[in-house]
């Protein structure tokens, strides 16, 4: 019996270990540091593009979330690379990974945007990125994400604009998003409102 007991115990102390060293372990995050800001966001841009380098935001479900800098050109697949990758059992479907970034945008990864928040985030210079002023959707500038969030847009009509986009070029009036395949005069009609150029 006291053998048993015995056993127990060191089965109860090993347990008790084991579990001890395999918890999960916050890992310091260092700040990058950031150069000065001349105050100017069109001479900061400027700077930067002078470099070749854009700036991103990366936020969401990555293993190191914050600033990444990429070489002029990259896409989003570069910055999720660059901010560690994604965390395991994380849906990126809704991502267009082949999409360019743009100095100052922000990438939201695995989580969705609080209402009213299209981008998730705004670019320095004040703008929304996909968003614009009065909270409308930029048709110029939006991810699939922020286009999903419009009524009556899901994923694959919201491809089809950016398809749309990337096939014709930057869309000149919002008028132009009847040309897209899918958008009727009933849907337009809902969308009018809620997007800009």
């Amino acid at each position: 019996m006291r053998a048993l007991a015995a056993v127990a115990a060191v089965v109860v102390l090993v347990a008790a270990a084991i579990a001890w060293y395999s918890r999960p372990r916050a890992d310091p995050v260092t700040a990058e540091p950031v150069p000065a800001a001349t105050g100017d966001t069109q001479a900061d841009r400027a700077t930067a593009a002078a470099g070749g380098e854009v700036v991103v935001a990366v936020a969401g479900k990555v293993r190191k979330p914050g600033l990444v800098r990429l070489p002029e050109g990259s896409r989003v697949a570069d910055a999720l690379t660059a901010a560690g990758g994604v965390l395991p059992g994380t849906d990126i479907a809704l991502l267009n990974l082949a999409r360019k970034v743009i100095d100052g945008e922000f990438i939201l990864v695995g989580v969705t945007a609080p209402p009213g928040d299209p981008a998730g985030g705004a670019p320095p210079d004040g703008s929304t990125g996909g968003g614009a002023a009065g909270g409308k959707v930029n048709l110029n500038t939006a991810t699939l994400a922020q286009l999903d969030t419009l009524p009556g847009v899901g994923p694959v009509l919201a491809q089809r604009i950016l398809d749309h986009r990337e096939k014709n070029g930057p869309f000149r009036t919002v008028s132009d998003l009847r040309q897209v395949d899918g958008i009727g005069d009933t849907r337009y009609e809902q969308l009018k409102e809620l997007v800009t150029v």
